[in-house]
């Protein structure tokens, strides 16, 4: 059963050399996730991911189309869907002189829901970590306690954009299985990344946007086999690098 509907999301934004004309950033994306899937939108810079988690989550406003989160709409219920989802960002700010288990409560307090921080904090294995302040923490730390502060309303859906951007690879692969710890609890994770390897690792399910609109959409494996046929040399088949270069002809990066 989808968890998440969007239909014919849209979003404009001034063209930044004429601000009389628009441009579509995000421009007739629908989506189905179902529950208890780990789903990855994926995407070159300015392809329109971020935006379409931003409209997903009622962080940005929806020009057109309808977004539901487990029946709810996004657009006349807001703080609603707010109660139901986590949302960890490529950035956040924290008070410096607060250690994570104040933090944490209150985080809690802010959801009226009398938390356990420690509890949070085991969960993404930074219970060492209590009375340490923000800027104590390492690059992956940072990440996974951005990730207990989205944790702090037990949401049914946990949303993360580039959750593994700039982290080194043990601390990459210790975030993977803290979101494949998530999702087999039950929780539906939307995620963005500019990472092949951890979107074949993680996603049930991918969509590949490419100028504000889904060019592809299946599992990854179906991906695969569709847009990358196997290479002369290669002993099995293409990867989703390979899809993307198929779909869109550059790289993520460019």
């Amino acid at each position: 059963m989808p968890i998440i509907e969007v239909c014919d999301l849209q979003k404009q934004y001034p063209l930044p050399d004429d601000k009389s004309q628009k441009f579509f950033a995000v421009n007739g994306v629908s989506l189905s996730i179902e529950q208890g899937d780990v789903f990855g939108i994926l995407g070159p810079n300015g392809a329109g991911k971020t935006t379409t988690l931003e409209m997903i989550e009622g962080l940005n406003d929806i020009d057109g189309g309808e977004a539901l989160i487990d029946g709810i709409s996004v657009r006349t219920n807001p703080y609603r869907v707010k109660e139901r989802i986590g949302v960890q960002l490529q950035a956040n700010e924290y008070f410096d002189n607060v250690s994570l288990e104040e933090l944490l409560s209150l985080f809690g307090a802010l959801y009226h829901r009398t938390i356990d921080p420690m509890a949070l904090l085991a969960k993404v294995q930074l219970e060492n970590k209590a009375r340490a302040k923000p800027s104590a923490l390492s690059g992956g730390q940072k990440q996974r306690f951005s990730i207990a502060c989205a944790l702090v309303n037990e949401p049914k859906v946990l949303f993360l954009d580039e959750p593994t951007t700039g982290l080194d690879p043990q601390a990459k692969r210790n975030l993977w299985d803290l979101v494949q710890g998530l999702n087999e609890s039950g929780m539906t994770i939307v995620l963005t990344t500019h990472n092949m390897e951890e979107a074949e690792e993680l996603c049930d399910r991918i969509a590949i946007m490419d100028h504000g609109k889904i060019i592809a959409e299946g599992t990854p494996k179906a991906l695969i086999l569709e847009f990358a046929p196997e290479p002369p040399e290669a002993p099995l088949h293409g990867n989703l690098e390979d899809v993307f270069l198929s779909l869109t002809g550059h790289g993520l990066r460019e």
